[in-house]
């Protein structure tokens, strides 16, 4: 699988829609608190927002996951059941990482794989919280990356 990062487009938004419930789907801790068409119309807004990256098969064009991100918050990664573990993720974070000198996102505590995810790439956690302020109720954790400054140590820029 050889993927072609490229902005979303209006078209892609049910497809898009669909891994987010299908990701839903399969983490009974998680809540299930939209319906596909609301998950649908959810990305359609972060496409039309300019926010989202595909990560597509260049073979066949299926599409293999995304990220949105606004500025240095990073709203969703998603990444379809079939490509996971295949590189689409982090091929994804590393085109964000190279356009921002600071990222943060939250993910839920459940969530171990994602957790191992983000640490591997570069991110630390900066705080946590019981939940009461996400939609699903769950305790989630903030995580925060910061690109290496030239000589390697972690950049001094900060958001």
């Amino acid at each position: 699988m050889t993927p072609r990062l490229r902005p979303a487009r209006p078209t892609d938004a049910g497809r898009l829609g669909a891994m987010m419930s299908d990701a839903a789907t399969e983490r009974p801790w998680k809540p299930r608190l939209h319906s596909g068409a609301e998950d649908i119309a959810h990305a359609g807004q972060m496409i039309d927002a300019g926010w989202v990256t595909v990560a597509e098969d260049d073979a066949d064009g299926a599409l293999l996951g995304f990220l949105a991100r606004e500025d240095v918050y990073v709203h969703a990664l998603f990444i379809a059941p079939a490509a996971q573990g295949t590189g689409i993720g982090r091929a994804l974070m590393a085109e964000a990482q190279r356009h921002c000198p600071t990222l943060e996102l939250w993910t839920f505590e459940a969530n171990h794989g994602a957790q191992r995810f983000y640490e591997r790439a570069g991110f630390t956690v900066v705080g946590r919280s019981d939940g009461s302020q996400n939609d699903e109720g769950l305790p989630d954790i903030h995580y925060r990356w910061h690109a290496p400054a030239r000589d390697g140590s972690e950049s001094e820029i900060r958001p």
